[in-house]
């Protein structure tokens, strides 16, 4: 059978237990019986009958009446001396009906709502009897502890419904929320146990999951908003070829916006290569030195046709963990987005350094820029300080952004802030600890 609320479940798993638990203290009461109290009440009957015995050799029936009528008025019940075979010795009845079978030498029973005793001397000449009603205990006796047992199951189960049960439910309710479009909703919880941790991971997912949803819903938005204009451009610029004599203009035109749109959407498929590996499968370890020194010289041609030059200073002996890829691509976005709005004849510096276990690059440059309420949205997809630059060769606006995801995938961090002249923009990449080769 299967149980759809937890609920019931957990009250069926208390019941069993206290179930179980009943069964096991019966176990442990009955061997307690036969182990400890047994014997005890055997050795008292063996005493009953050595007095009985004694009184009837010594006294004859009427001292063995007296100590019978003795152990009747301090015991209850009715209590006998009888032969070997079942005889009474001081009526003459005959009470082998309260004898065991044989071989039996001693026996404790219940039966037809009586208390039967019997127990044979050791050379078998005589028995000792004693029978009695049963007492029938009053409900009020154990209805406490009814209630007792009743209490203690309903605040296990109130306990489990509130610390277990109600919690889970509310978590499922959250993950039905968020599941139909409440990116917002989130599980509050302080606990320290397995259920927190399950809460605190749904909204460490959920964070994520609205934070990738957000994102790509602006990122469409955005890439509508850029392809629209050179779209636009290219429509007219066919028109323009079919109806001018000068086609080479329109075409140099269709040309160019066509290599627009193969750059936006390279830059699309690298920003969505970032987002879609954020676990950095196939991770290994980087010689950081080694690869900002490579992007500096791979961008140096290109800030010489620019008219102005790389200087790079500085190094780490540390590694990072992480792929060398991303983290060229990190390196190499913010150093052309440098090149790019460097004036003529000025340098651009690179600083590498070591700084609370963490790898910090810095590229500054001697350009414009940025006005201090834009700086946080530079590393924004598409987002130019200059709407004019879209024409003037100014890139798709996605170079900061692929950068500042390429770094968090390392867990890392990326600022920017004004230099005066220019920008400053820091890179921080966690380092690991190598152990040193031997």
């Amino acid at each position: 059978m299967r149980l759809r609320s937890l609920f019931f479940g957990t009250l069926l798993s208390v019941l069993a237990i206290l179930a179980l638990s009943f069964l096991v203290f019966q176990a442990i009461a009955n061997r307690l019986q036969r182990m400890t109290i047994d014997p005890t009440f055997d050795r008292f009957d063996e005493l009953q009958l050595d007095s009985l015995r004694t009184a009837y050799e010594s006294g004859g029936t009427k001292g063995l009446k007296d100590y019978e009528d003795r152990l009747n008025h301090i015991f209850k019940g009715s209590h006998y001396l009888l032969d070997a075979n079942g005889n009474d010795l001081l009526t003459g009845e005959n009470r082998s009906h309260l004898l065991p079978p044989p071989p039996v030498t001693k026996s404790r029973s219940r039966m037809h709502g009586y208390w039967i005793i019997a127990h044979r001397s050791q050379d078998g000449k005589y028995w000792f009897t004693a029978a009695g009603l049963l007492g029938q205990p009053h409900i009020w006796t154990f209805l406490p502890y009814y209630f007792l047992v009743i209490g203690a199951t309903a605040a296990l189960v109130w306990l489990a419904a509130v610390g277990v049960v109600i919690p889970i439910r509310r978590i499922a309710n959250s993950i039905a929320a968020f599941g139909q479009g409440n990116l917002s909703v989130r599980v509050k919880t302080d606990r320290p146990d397995e259920i927190g941790q399950l809460g605190r991971s749904f909204n460490q997912m959920a964070e994520r999951l609205e934070r990738l949803i957000v994102s790509e819903r602006r990122l469409l938005g955005d890439i509508s908003h850029e392809l629209r204009s050179p779209l636009a451009r290219l429509k007219f610029a066919v028109k323009l070829a079919r109806s001018s004599q000068d086609s080479k203009t329109a075409i140099d035109r269709i040309e160019k916006d066509i290599d627009r749109i193969a750059s936006l959407v390279s830059d699309i498929v690298e920003i969505t290569f970032v987002e879609g590996d954020p676990a950095l499968r196939g991770a290994e370890t980087l010689p950081v030195t080694e690869i900002v020194d490579e992007v500096v010289r791979d961008c140096a041609m290109e800030a010489e046709a620019r008219g102005c030059r790389i200087q790079f200073m500085g190094s780490v002996d540390g590694q990072v963990m992480g792929s060398r890829e991303l983290l060229r691509r990190a390196i190499e976005n913010v150093l052309r987005n440098a090149v790019r709005y460097s004036p003529v004849g000025t340098t651009i510096l690179v600083y590498l350094s070591e700084k609370e276990q963490s790898a910090v690059i810095v590229v500054r440059d001697h350009g414009p820029g940025v006005p201090e309420q834009m700086l946080a949205r530079i590393f924004d997809p598409f987002f130019r300080v200059e709407e004019a630059r879209n024409t003037n060769g100014g890139g798709s606006g996605l170079g900061l952004s692929i950068a500042k995801r390429a770094v968090h995938a390392h867990h890392g961090s990326i600022t920017a802030e004004n230099a005066s002249p220019g920008l400053c923009v820091s890179l921080a990449i966690p380092l690991i600890n190598v152990p040193a080769l031997k």
